[in-house]
C-alpha cells in the first residue's frame, strides 16, 4: 500500500495537483514474453516540487520518468500534466539524461541555440534567440565556455550545457535522469548545490531519478521510494521538510536531515533487501 504525505510545509505557494499519475502500468514486449516494469503507479505531484525517484537498479524509475517526459505510452492507465494528458513529448517538459546528449561538432552556445529556436523561432527575431540562449549559459555560469565544443570542456561542464539547454526552453517540468551520476564526487556536489540555487531561481517543478540517499535528501522535497522490480510499484512517499536555502555542510548533522536519511536506507536496504551495493 502506497504510503504519501506532502511537503506543503516546505512550499507553502504549491498547489496540490500538477502532474498527476493514475493506475499507471508498463509492460514491455522482450524476446522471452512480456516483462511488467511498473504496476499500479499513484502519484501527484505539485507545482514548484522538486520530487526524487529512488530504488535499486531495475525498480523502473527511468521507465516512470520517461512516461511523463511522454517518450513512452503506459500499458494502462494515464498522465496528466496541468489538466492535460500527456501524450508525447512537449516543450513544458524538458528532459536531462545522464549522458549529456551534446552534438560535438556544435559549440555549446549552438547546442542551447538549436533548442531555443524549436521552442521559440517562429514567434522571436533572431537577436531574441540569442538573447535567451546567452541568459541560459549565464544561468549555469558558462558564458566563457559558449564557443567551446563539448570535447574541449570538462564533464561537469558537459552537464551544465544539457541543464541550460532544458531550462532554455522554459519548461514547467524539468525532468532528470541521475544527471550527476557519471561524475566525480566533488564535481557532483558543485552541481547539486547549483542546481538547488537555479531551481530557487527558476521556481520549475524537478522530477529527478537518483540512486545516491544524500542526494535525494539534499534536493528533494518529496522522495519516491520504489519498489523491487520487476512489477515495481510505489513503497512509500516520504516528504522532506527541510527549509530553504539548504546548505550541505549545515546539514550534515541536522537530526532531521539524518532522519530522512536513515528512513530512505532502511526502505532501500532493509525493506527492500540487500539488491545492489548501498549508495
Amino acid at each position: 500500500m502506497n504510503t504519501t504525505t506532502t511537503a506543503a510545509s516546505a512550499h507553502p505557494s504549491m498547489s496540490t495537483k500538477f502532474i498527476e499519475i493514475h493506475g499507471v502500468e508498463q509492460t514491455f514486449k522482450t524476446a522471452k514474453g512480456l516483462f511488467p516494469a511498473l504496476r499500479n503507479i499513484n502519484l501527484t505531484i505539485a507545482k514548484g516540487e522538486f520530487v526524487a525517484l529512488i530504488g535499486h537498479s531495475g525498480c523502473g524509475k527511468s521507465t516512470l520518468l520517461n512516461l511523463i517526459a511522454g517518450l513512452t505510452t503506459p500499458t494502462n492507465g494515464s498522465l496528466l500534466c496541468a489538466n492535460k494528458e500527456i501524450k508525447g513529448p512537449g516543450p513544458e517538459r524538458a528532459v536531462v539524461f545522464q549522458n549529456h546528449s551534446l552534438l560535438p561538432w556544435l559549440t555549446c552556445f549552438d547546442n542551447i541555440y538549436l533548442a531555443v529556436e524549436r521552442v521559440f523561432g517562429a514567434k522571436e527575431t533572431k537577436t531574441q534567440l540569442k538573447a535567451r540562449t546567452d541568459a541560459a549559459l549565464a544561468l549555469v555560469g558558462l558564458t566563457h565556455a559558449g564557443q567551446k565544443r563539448p570535447g574541449e570542456i570538462s564533464g561537469g561542464m558537459k552537464q551544465r550545457v544539457g541543464i541550460a539547454r532544458a531550462l532554455s526552453m522554459e519548461p514547467q517540468v524539468l525532468l532528470m535522469d541521475e544527471p550527476f551520476g557519471a561524475l566525480d564526487a566533488l564535481t557532483r556536489a558543485k552541481l547539486q548545490d547549483e542546481l538547488l540555487e537555479i531551481v530557487a531561481r527558476t521556481q520549475s517543478t524537478v522530477v529527478m531519478v537518483t540512486h545516491d540517499v544524500d542526494e535525494a535528501v539534499l534536493l528533494s522535497d518529496k522522495i519516491v521510494m520504489m519498489t523491487n522490480g520487476p512489477a515495481a510499484t510505489i513503497g512509500e512517499v516520504l516528504a522532506v521538510d527541510l527549509p530553504r536555502p539548504r546548505n550541505r555542510v549545515e546539514l550534515a548533522e541536522d537530526p532531521q536531515y539524518v532522519h530522512y536519511r536513515k528512513a530512505v536506507i532502511d526502505f532501500l536496504y532493509t525493506r527492500q533487501g540487500h539488491v545492489e551495493k548501498a549508495a
